[in-house]
């Protein structure tokens, strides 16, 4: 499936959780935390897009098996949103980040033209 935006999804444990999937379909990032329903999953996302620029990754190795990935901290240091995948190469994970925060700001400026709502798909 090929779509750029949000998407909500069951998890394993019968919550909910986002994930941000680019233009050719990958997913580039998922929420950290799982929700009730799909309306606090995408809330949680709304919340997050709107602190936008603010946001800083901290990128870490992978504890078993090789690789780095991202995660961004809230306010008392649990995360929101984190890499879908581990990545090879630190730098490789550092332009991943980039390309998250690319999106997220395409997606803004798009909701902040259609009136508030975030691209969404399901």
């Amino acid at each position: 499936m090929r779509g750029e935006g949000l998407f909500t999804e069951r998890a394993p444990n019968g919550r909910f959780q986002w994930q941000l999937k680019a233009m050719n379909g990958r997913v580039v990032a998922v929420s950290a935390a799982v929700y009730e329903s799909a309306g606090d999953a995408e809330r949680a996302f709304a919340e997050l897009l709107a602190l936008g620029p603010a946001l800083v990754a901290r990128i870490t190795h992978v504890r078993d098996g090789l690789g780095w990935t991202w995660v961004v901290p809230g306010a008392r240091g649990n995360p929101l949103v984190k890499s879908s995948r581990a990545y090879e190469r630190y730098a490789t994970c550092q332009n991943a980040f980039r390309r998250f925060m690319a999106l997220l700001a395409r997606l803004s400026e798009a909701a902040a033209v259609a009136g508030g709502a975030p691209g969404a798909g399901r």
